[in-house]
């Protein structure tokens, strides 16, 4: 019997990744991977001899289901080997990764998880947006863009308190935004759009509630994003104040 390790690899790049996580990629028999993850990037430093699967997800594009995926872990570790399913992120924020712990635990495979940095907080925070900041923001509500749009949600965009993280929600912005308005969220409410995260493509689309969409539709806006609503995403927010009244920031 072999064993599979859940992986977290963190948004992206490979220096954000765990040395827990390096280490069992290098050991692995069996590699699993998503789109999204730092793989392509360490693929050179993996052993030619190990079994790369790829079965990367993209936004409504699931060439391999899970079920499959499932199946393939399960059947490369009664093999004996040991396998790593490597994915973007954390395994257990939007990930799936609970699905195939238990996948694993129902077969009989020894599983264990990994974490990996979220792009929930990583990706903000490259574009200098804090998702909780002392007087600012003293909570975090973290939403799947696909999903749907909850009463908890909707209370959460319209607490001046809470910063909202939405995670593949580019499609889904101007439902979301609508949804918002129609509740009474204020449609001054800031909204920053961080496109391509941590890449040497990475630009940032800041707005209100009231015109993110247009600004987003102006911007071109593509996956992968991460869009931030709350106070948070203010522009000005970290700059010291010395700084805005002499108008040098």
């Amino acid at each position: 019997m072999g064993r599979v390790d859940l992986v977290g690899g963190g948004p992206g790049p490979a220096y954000l990744m765990t040395l827990r996580g390096y280490r069992l990629l290098q050991e692995a028999d069996v590699i699993i991977a998503d789109r999204l993850g730092p793989f392509d990037e360490l693929r050179a430093e993996i052993d030619p001899d190990v079994t790369v699967i790829d079965v990367g997800k993209r936004p409504g594009h699931h060439p391999v289901p899970q079920e499959e995926i499932n199946a393939l872990l399960v059947a490369h570790a009664k093999a004996g080997s040991r396998v790593v399913r490597l994915k973007g992120g954390d395994p257990f924020v939007f990930g799936r990764g609970g699905e195939e712990v238990i996948a694993c635990q129902v077969a009989g495979v020894p599983v264990s998880v990994t974490p990996g940095v979220s792009s929930v907080i990583s990706v903000p925070q490259a574009a200098g947006i804090p998702v909780t900041h002392r007087g600012v923001a003293s909570a975090l509500h973290v939403v799947n863009g696909q999903g749907e749009i909850t009463h908890s949600t909707l209370a959460s965009m319209a607490d001046p308190a809470v910063t909202t993280v939405v995670l593949m929600g580019v499609s889904a912005l101007p439902r979301i935004v609508s949804t918002a308005l129609d509740f009474g969220v204020d449609a001054a409410t800031p909204v920053a759009i961080v496109e391509n995260g941590l890449t040497d493509r990475q630009r940032t689309i800041r707005g209100t509630l009231g015109d993110v969409v247009r600004q987003a539709e102006d911007a071109r806006v593509t996956n992968p994003a991460v869009i931030v609503f709350g106070q948070v995403a203010r522009a000005d927010l970290l700059l010291p104040a010395a700084l805005i009244s002499t108008g040098t920031a």
